[in-house]
């Protein structure tokens, strides 16, 4: 089937303004105590929060059995890692101390919200074509708990 110029310009449909992304960069997507907003993974959390922390590393792409390493000091070694990283990744501001902080005094929180970044990241780059991989198995469970 052949289409003229004028049949090709009327299916044609240019974007002038892009859709901004729901996910501000320089900052958390939510606060620390959030939790309500994704409840699947606060009642998982809080029920078996070592099998929480490692699918939330493994779906990072590290090594899901990272987060054990927390047992052996007062320092959280896995959950600093996986702020800082996170805030690297996402160019989030903060300090090696603040994540220091919450990895000790809020841990369980620490974690959800890393969680939370990640699926709310993951799906403001699902439409992006140059999204990395490691999004691609976070952005079906957005809404859901990580297991």
């Amino acid at each position: 089937m052949k289409m003229t110029g004028s049949a090709v310009s009327k299916h044609l449909q240019v974007v002038k303004v892009q859709p901004e992304s729901r996910v501000q960069s320089g900052q958390w997507s939510t606060g620390l105590c959030e939790c309500y907003k994704d409840m699947g993974d606060c009642c998982f959390a809080l029920c078996c929060l070592p099998v929480f922390t490692c699918k939330v590393t493994s779906a990072v792409g590290a090594c899901p059995c990272l987060p054990l390493l927390d047992c052996i000091g007062c320092v959280s070694p896995a959950s600093l890692a996986m702020r800082a990283s996170v805030r690297e990744r996402f160019g989030i501001q903060g300090s090696v101390w603040s994540d220091c902080l919450y990895g000790c005094c809020c841990y369980p929180l620490s974690w959800l919200q890393i969680s939370r970044e990640l699926k709310r990241r993951a799906a403001s780059h699902a439409s992006s074509s140059s999204s990395s991989a490691r999004y691609s198995a976070l952005i079906s469970l957005q809404g859901a708990h990580l297991v």
